[in-house]
């Protein structure tokens, strides 16, 4: 990979993928961390890159893949021991608040947020990659190496669940 095609990629995707990195950790020195993680990948990985996919996809499914290596470690680092990280199943609880996106947000985004913590990782990708990131379904499924039909399922019960939780709130908690 010769610098040119690394500082494109990386003047291109950067901010999507530091945001992507941010919305899963909610910790901005985590995800700067983990964001040059990614580009250490990209860096050994991109002879290999096809083309079959958009660039974009491939990044984001490497991001995604760093993002699951630092919550396994960070689960085995909590349980201190390690039995299996179940991605579908295990929740992703923030580490952190970012003060500056967190103070422009509204009340009802700060709750969504907080209840998209309680949801599994695959429900948390998925809302993620599609309503803050505006992939399509086929693009989610690209970076997740899932069939449409399972982003849909995925996406249809995140969406449940969030409105579960949402319409459990106190009205008071919502303006």
């Amino acid at each position: 990979m010769d610098d040119s095609v690394f500082h494109r990629l990386y003047e291109q995707y950067h901010q999507d993928v530091f945001k992507f990195l941010i919305y899963l950790t909610r910790n901005r020195d985590h995800a700067e961390d983990l964001s040059h993680e990614v580009y250490v990948r990209v860096l050994r990985a991109y002879a290999g890159f096809e083309g079959k996919s958009s660039e974009k996809t491939w990044l984001f499914s490497i991001a995604k893949n760093v993002a699951i290596d630092h919550f396994r470690k960070s689960s085995v680092r909590k349980k201190h021991l390690y039995d299996k990280f179940d991605w579908e199943k295990s929740e992703l609880v923030s580490t952190g608040i970012l003060p500056d996106e967190m103070a422009i947000m509204s009340e009802e985004m700060r709750e969504l947020l907080k209840e998209l913590d309680m949801c599994t990782g695959d429900q948390k990708m998925v809302i993620v990659m599609r309503y803050f990131h505006d992939l399509s379904i086929a693009e989610t499924a690209e970076v997740l190496d899932w069939t449409e039909g399972k982003v849909k399922t995925t996406q249809h019960r995140a969406i449940k669940s969030l409105q579960k939780k949402m319409n459990a709130l106190p009205a008071e908690g919502r303006n």
